[in-house]
Parts: structure tokens; C-alpha cells; sequence
């Protein structure tokens, strides 16, 4: 599936990025939210250029579904001297607490010089991210109180929303980003996993197959244990799509004539990764050579 297939920029993107320029000098730091299951698929070009040198607080969000050696890999690959990475889950609240300090720790000489010049000021932050990354769950879960709209499909907040917390952060939640196209095919393919992209976009039944492609690499005895596969090597010579109708076959998916439902395998395999029902799962790996590849 060639990257060039994977197209995804609605007009109230443009217009996200034009708010993101109009708005980044009237913040302190930004909070940029990545899906913790795709470090790297996740994290928008096109802001790192949007909002320059403006200290960033990074976000590895839904830590709780991704492998967890590769949650302390990819935390320590994205703390640098202008940025703290955070681990953190919106439906615990892990994590969460910790944001605060790390906030006040990257803007401490900002924050002295207001206190030396006897200024209350309160600290803004601008809220980054991909669609359906957990951004406004978690400016509600800062708030305690429902603020900001959720629902578990990109596209839902379509304007720029000021949300004062209980941390002393202001927060002005921006709709959800993404970049004109995907130079790299498997950072679309990642996406459109994950549910950053909307189920329709691409076909159901491919996504599936390269969710397999994805897991008997990377995880074959989560895969193995899931769905009942016994050894792996005994499907060393086993295409992608086979591997797909067999665990379709294992799961008693069968239509007329003993063929495999491959619509509902797929919707299946899907659901089963995206609530981690198949085991803790990162498709981006923190090596260089396993990075998505062009």
C-alpha cells in the first residue's frame, strides 16, 4: 500500500495550523500528546516547525497499552534540555500528577523572574496533537470536571478552547493535527491502526493483514497466545494474509461454504489491539533500524 494512497487533510486542519502560528507567542510552553503505542508515527512534523524553540512538555499518552520497555526507551530518547517526556494515561489518571512539576522544572527561570518582578501571572500552555490522541481527556482529567468534548474518533474538537486547571495552567486545547501527506508508508499505516485516521479511509480487511504483519514480527507470543496459534515457525512460510484467515478460522468466523468472514476477522483483530486485549503493544520501535521505514 503506497503512502501516497493515504491522504488525510480536511480543511479544519489547515486551519489548525494557521490558529498554532497565530496563537504560539501567547503561551509559555506547549504540551504536545503522542500515542505512546507509536512514538514516532505520532509526533507531527509540522509542529516541531509551527511552534520553534517554545519549551514543550511531550506526552507519551496511553502508556497503560504499550509495551512498557519501550515506554522507558522512548521517554529517555525524548527528554532533552528544552523538553521533558511524561509517560501518562488518561483513563487512570498515571502519570498525571507529575505534570505539574515538570511544567514549573522546564519554566523555572521564566517563572523566577515573574516572582523577582512580583508578577502572579498564571502559565499557559498550548495542547498539541493527533486526532484522537486523548488531548481533551486529558485537559479533563487536569480540570476534574468535563471541559473539553471527547469521543474515541478523530475530528471531534474543531476550534481552539481556553480551559483554566487546578494546576495553575491555562490551557488552550487545539483541534487535532495531521500533515498533508505521509512521506513514510508505515507511519500512515500506524496511524490508521491506532484509529488517528478514521476506520474507512483505508480498507478494513488491509489494515487487519498488516496488523498481523506487524505483530508476528514484533510480538509472536502475544499473537500466538490471542488467538490460539501454537508455534509461530510452523507459519515461517505462511503469507501475511493467510496467517489472517487462520486466526479468522481459529475464532469459528465462518460464513456459508466454510469460507472466513473476513470483514468481521478484521473488525475483530482491529478492536482487540486498539483495547490491548492482545497484550501491551509499541509498533514503533525505539531501535534506529526498526523506525518506520520509507
Amino acid at each position: 500500500m503506497p503512502s501516497e494512497t493515504i491522504q488525510w487533510f480536511p480543511g479544519h486542519m489547515a486551519k489548525t495550523r494557521r490558529l498554532i502560528s497565530e496563537n504560539i507567542k501567547n503561551v509559555d510552553i506547549v504540551i504536545e500528546i503522542l500515542d505512546a503505542r507509536i512514538p514516532y508515527s505520532s509526533r507531527n512534523p509540522e509542529i516541531a516547525r509551527l511552534i520553534g524553540d517554545k519549551p514543550t512538555l511531550l506526552l507519551l499518552n496511553k502508556a497503560s497499552l504499550a509495551d512498557p520497555a519501550q515506554n522507558a526507551s522512548w521517554v529517555k530518547r525524548y527528554t532533552t534540555e528544552n523538553t521533558i517526556c511524561l509517560l501518562t494515561d488518561c483513563v487512570s489518571g498515571n502519570g498525571i500528577n507529575k505534570m505539574e512539576g515538570a511544567i514549573r522544572t522546564i519554566l523555572a527561570d521564566k517563572l523566577r523572574r515573574y516572582e523577582e518582578k512580583g508578577m502572579n501571572k498564571r502559565i499557559r500552555a498550548m495542547v498539541l496533537g493527533i486526532p484522537n490522541v486523548g488531548k481533551s481527556s486529558l485537559i479533563n482529567r487536569i480540570c476534574g470536571t468535563k471541559k473539553a468534548k471527547v469521543e474515541n474518533r478523530p475530528g471531534v474538537t474543531l476550534d481552539k478552547q481556553w480551559v483554566p486547571t487546578k494546576i495553575g495552567v491555562d490551557l488552550m486545547d487545539m483541534p487535532g493535527i495531521l500533515w498533508p501527506k505521509f512521506e513514510e508508508r508505515r507511519v500512515g499505516e500506524n496511524l490508521a491502526l491506532t484509529g488517528a485516521i478514521r476506520d474507512g479511509i483505508l480498507d478494513l480487511e488491509t489494515m487487519a493483514v498488516i496488523l498481523c504483519k506487524r505483530l508476528r514480527r514484533l510480538y509472536p507470543e502475544m499473537l500466538s497466545t490471542r488467538y490460539k496459534l501454537g508455534d509461530m515457525a510452523q507459519y515461517k512460510e505462511t503469507s501475511d494474509y493467510d496467517l489472517f484467515l487462520t486466526i479468522g478460522r481459529k475464532r469459528g468466523f465462518l460464513i456459508s461454504g466454510g469460507e472466513i468472514n473476513t470483514e468481521r476477522t478484521a473488525i475483530m483483530l482491529l478492536d482487540e489491539f486498539r483495547d490491548a486485549k492482545i497484550g501491551r503493544i509499541t509498533l514503533d520501535r525505539y531501535s534506529k533500524e526498526e523506525l518506520p521505514d520509507a
